[in-house]
């Protein structure tokens, strides 16, 4: 699928007056791109030339969402209000389950595509959808069993985001084979129809396998989703949630004798295609061991925060090399700098120190976790990105140098000061596989979506 129907024909030419070339800025650099989308050529100390446009600011990789539920964009602020003592995740997600009651699939495409172009202008260029919500309110299948992975994906073409749908395996209420509520009837396919929907979608764009969580799928149903993912092709990502919360570690050790994170690296082979998402509860051992396979951490900071999930302990992680990437979950926040943000100022709070999530004097914290956020989450999407390089696609930012969070700044200067400071985005445009998405600030479907997303919501709200 094009973003936005736009077809890159033929090369196409840029002159940034910088670039984000691995971990250095470099002034003036030319990046010519191909029919694909991908970037054909770079060249440094460029000159103006007349076929060739010119972006004034800083041109820097765009960030993958590698985790999203798109349609709880529309429910943020509902679970707001203090609860009983104690107040957990397990009550927010009544909350949930008692939103999705009333959403329809005009809803769901309308929603999807309001967070997927505040991302864009944010500075996500892809975003892998965890997509569970498969069946009618009643738990029934709808007419064409794909309908809402369809309208994810009519969505996404809106918007103009590169898309890995995550179509989510969800087969119990609970570890040990509770049967599902009637809150999650709307996840539940069986294998067959679970296999039928990836394969189906996987002829119309990048698909993904997820079980849901070890809580929600048994040690069969994992074997299978790992055999499905190896069918679709060698490459294809898997994507579950894994001990998030203590209570989830507890149950787990009730029903296996083992942590979620134990289990698994027992049960399954897990490797680079994998992404751990959220991994918050971790014993040293089990953190060695996942971050030595490979696998991508999912973290998602301000729905971890929100959710009251836990305290993810990313500096013992990169210790192990443990490589991360971002998300934005439920979408309560649209920005990947406030992910950021909130990944070094809650270690910061946590050690009462600063500029922890870098141990080299000097090195900039920005810099480091924007190339470490975005290669991350490149991998987990299984897709060709995060870094401005021959080959890679040309998901690409172009920062405005006159921005008030950015002015007076040069050089990785700019990236400290886009990290850490302001909350306006200082994003000028943005391009998706070649495509321009936002120019000047504006995606460039903007008014369409907002106006469908406005219909949606105000009439969720009549039936809230």
């Amino acid at each position: 699928m094009c973003p936005l129907d736009a077809v890159v024909g033929g090369a196409t030419s840029y002159l940034a007056d910088a670039a984000l070339l691995g971990d250095e800025v470099v002034a003036r650099v030319r990046i010519d791109i191909g029919p694909d989308g991908s970037i054909a050529a770079l060249g440094r100390n460029a000159e103006p030339d007349g076929a060739v446009e010119h972006l004034p600011g800083l041109v820097v990789p765009g960030i993958a969402n590698l985790h999203s539920h798109s349609f709880q964009r529309a429910m943020a602020g509902l679970a707001e209000r203090a609860g009983p003592q104690g107040d957990t995740f397990w009550r927010w997600r009544e909350v949930m389950y008692r939103f999705l009651a009333a959403l329809g699939p005009e809803d769901v495409q309308a929603i999807a595509a309001q967070s997927y172009a505040e991302g864009l202008l944010h500075g996500y260029t892809s975003v892998g959808e965890f997509h569970y919500l498969h069946n009618a309110p009643d738990g029934s299948p709808y007419a064409d069993p794909a309908e809402l992975a369809l309208r994810i994906a009519a969505a996404a073409e809106a918007a103009g985001v590169g898309l890995r749908l995550l179509p989510v395996l969800y087969r119990q209420g609970g570890f040990g084979g509770a049967p599902p509520t009637d809150g999650q009837r709307r996840f539940v396919l069986d294998r067959d129809a679970y296999a039928r929907l990836c394969t189906d979608m996987a002829r119309l764009l990048p698909v993904g396998v997820a079980p849901h969580s070890l809580r929600a799928v048994g040690p069969e149903e994992l074997r299978f989703a790992v055999a499905l993912a190896d069918a679709l092709a060698p490459a294809t990502p898997l994507h579950i949630h894994l001990a998030e919360q203590e209570r989830e570690v507890a149950d787990c050790l009730a029903w296996s004798g083992a942590r979620p994170v134990e289990w698994l690296l027992d049960h399954a082979a897990v490797g680079p295609r994998w992404c751990a998402v959220h991994a918050t509860h971790l014993t040293g051992a089990e953190l060695a061991r996942l971050a030595a396979s490979g696998a991508v951490a999912g973290l998602c900071q301000t729905t971890e925060a929100n959710l009251g999930d836990g305290i993810f302990p990313l500096r013992h992680w990169l210790d192990h090399g443990g490589r991360f990437g971002i998300g934005t979950d439920s979408n309560v926040s649209a920005s990947p700098i406030e992910e950021l943000r909130w990944l070094e100022y809650v270690r910061r709070l946590e050690r009462r120190a600063r500029n922890v999530s870098e141990t080299v004097p000097g090195a900039s914290v920005a810099a480091g976790l924007l190339r470490r956020a975005a290669a991350g989450g490149a991998q987990a999407l299984g897709r060709a990105s995060g870094s401005i390089a021959v080959g890679q696609l040309a998901d690409l930012l172009v920062l405005d140098p006159e921005h008030p969070a950015l002015l007076g700044r040069q050089g990785v200067a700019l990236l400290d000061a886009w990290v850490f400071s302001g909350n306006a985005t200082p994003v000028r445009h943005v391009m998706v596989g070649g495509a321009w998405v936002v120019r000047h600030g504006a995606h460039l479907r903007g008014p369409q979506i907002a106006a469908a997303f406005a219909r949606s919501m105000r009439r969720l709200a009549d039936g809230l």
